[in-house]
């Protein structure tokens, strides 16, 4: 009877570990989920068009366009975020849609969230985008929230580091999940 109730407690530990996962994964919108595929795995992006539409129609019409693909992480710092999103790699480019007015919010930047890189003209965001390692609270308020990493955070954290990084690593493609093929 111990090892009948030694085996129902693994398999409840499992299903308590991986229920959570599934569940998120069953409620995603594939039109407002994005695939950011890096060389060590895949990234799951929620969209949040409830806080920024404009952003999350240009980071769509991007991706599918296939702008991402390809593009360098160029900017890594430890702690703190992974900026990418720029075709000259330099952090100075764009691409050639317009500018976005900014959509800031009381959403807070935490561990996951994806937010739009801007100069300092806050109606300035294009293409640029960052994904936050951390807690970023100071940025609260002061730059666009589009997105948030539900799934493959581990990748994200493997990502070099550095400002520019040597020998960056790159999106390997980035796709709407209603797309994905």
């Amino acid at each position: 009877m111990t090892r009948f109730f030694s085996m129902m407690a693994a398999m409840l530990a499992v299903f308590l570990a991986v229920a959570p996962a599934m569940a998120a994964s069953e409620k995603l919108d594939p039109e407002n989920t994005i695939y950011l595929d890096l060389k060590d795995g895949r990234v799951v992006i929620k969209l949040r068009p409830d806080l920024a539409p404009k952003h999350v129609e240009q980071i769509k019409k991007l991706t599918r366009e296939g702008f991402y693909d390809g593009i360098v992480f160029h900017r890594v710092i430890d702690g703190f975020m992974a900026q990418t999103g720029d075709p000259t790699g330099t952090g100075m480019g764009g691409s050639k849609l317009p500018d976005i007015p900014a959509e800031f919010s009381n959403a807070h930047f935490g561990r996951g969230t994806v937010g739009m890189a801007r100069s300092q003209d806050p109606n300035s965001a294009n293409s640029q985008f960052f994904i936050m390692f951390a807690d970023g609270g100071f940025l609260d308020g002061q730059y666009t929230v589009w997105g948030e990493v539900v799934s493959g955070m581990e990748y994200v954290d493997e990502i070099k580091k550095g400002e520019p990084p040597a020998n960056p690593d790159k999106i390997v493609k980035m796709q709407v999940a209603a797309d994905a093929k």
